[in-house]
């Protein structure tokens, strides 16, 4: 039975006659497989999933970049219905057709020019891209932050920073790497796999059968790009993902040491308490007295 598709349309994400809309959001099961006649670009900034697209499931991990053009249905999915243990969090940057028309004017390459013609004639398909350096990552981190926070003359902003957006996607799908940039470009997709599966029990032995590579080259990897040792950058991969759900969640201890991969949980307040200097329980009482502080210091 063929799957129906929902259409979305440009009125209902466009205002105030701006045809530029950015947004950050948490993937459920809830969004319908839908298509829209608006441009898209989507950015998977936390976690991991599957992006259904076209007719085809692809893995989405942390630092890829999608394309997505006119009319081709897709929808973002978790790997599962706990959230805690398989969070999904996507930026989506949408816009017109026209405002690609007029930032086609604002190009000087032939090169960039090009792309936003194919995009217009409808000859580009879509596509997939890693972020290897962040930067496309940090662009929609400006995006989402300009359009969330207006100000004076955030709409020339906006249409900067998606000319930006344009530069950087044409410059990592014409890059030819190096055999030696190829391989960081697999450690950083290693990384991004241990970032999305922090719940789940992970060694060096099993990176190392999912990579092909040695263990004892996995830890001279580690050594070399992140500056420390696999078991050391681990925890601390760990302990910031607490971190994160102690100030932004109200879930148990118990519970966040579980999904960060802890299942004693003395293991784990005492491997926070020599990374952060505190227990989880103060914390979380900091973070949120700090909270407060603020709001008190910013209220008119």
């Amino acid at each position: 039975m063929k799957r129906s598709v929902e259409t979305f349309r440009s009125d209902q994400f466009f205002h105030e006659r701006f045809p530029l809309y950015v947004n950050r959001a948490t993937e459920n099961f809830d969004l319908p497989m839908h298509n829209h006649d608006f441009i898209e670009f989507s950015y998977v900034a936390e976690g991991s999933g599957f992006h259904h697209i076209g007719g085809e499931v692809r893995e989405a991990v942390k630092g890829q970049l999608f394309f997505i053009p006119i009319g081709t249905p897709h929808v973002f999915r978790p790997a599962s219905t706990n959230a805690v243990k398989h969070t999904l969090i996507v930026f989506n940057c949408v816009f017109s057709p026209v405002l690609l028309g007029k930032l086609a004017g604002f190009s000087s390459d032939p090169d960039i020019q090009s792309d936003i013609r194919r995009i217009l004639d409808g000859k580009e398909t879509h596509y997939a891209l890693r972020d290897p350096d962040d930067a496309i990552g940090k662009l929609f981190l400006l995006l989402h932050r300009e359009y969330a926070l207006p100000r004076q003359g955030t709409t020339d902003y906006l249409i900067s920073l998606l000319l930006q957006l344009f530069v950087a996607v044409h410059r990592l799908k014409s890059q030819t790497p190096s055999p030696a940039t190829r391989k960081f470009d697999r450690f950083e997709h290693l990384l991004a796999y241990m970032e999305s599966r922090l719940s789940e029990p992970l060694t060096l032995s099993h990176l190392a059968e999912i990579s092909l590579w040695s263990e004892r080259h996995l830890q001279r990897l580690f050594l070399r790009h992140a500056s420390q040792p696999f078991h050391r950058y681990l925890q601390s991969l760990r302990v910031e993902r607490s971190r994160e759900l102690l100030r932004s969640t109200s879930l148990a201890i118990g519970s966040i040491a579980e999904a960060v991969g802890y299942k004693d949980i003395a293991s784990f307040i005492s491997v926070f308490k020599r990374n952060a200097g505190q227990t989880p329980s103060a914390y979380r009482k900091a973070a949120g007295a700090a909270l407060e502080a603020m709001d008190v210091d910013t209220s008119p």
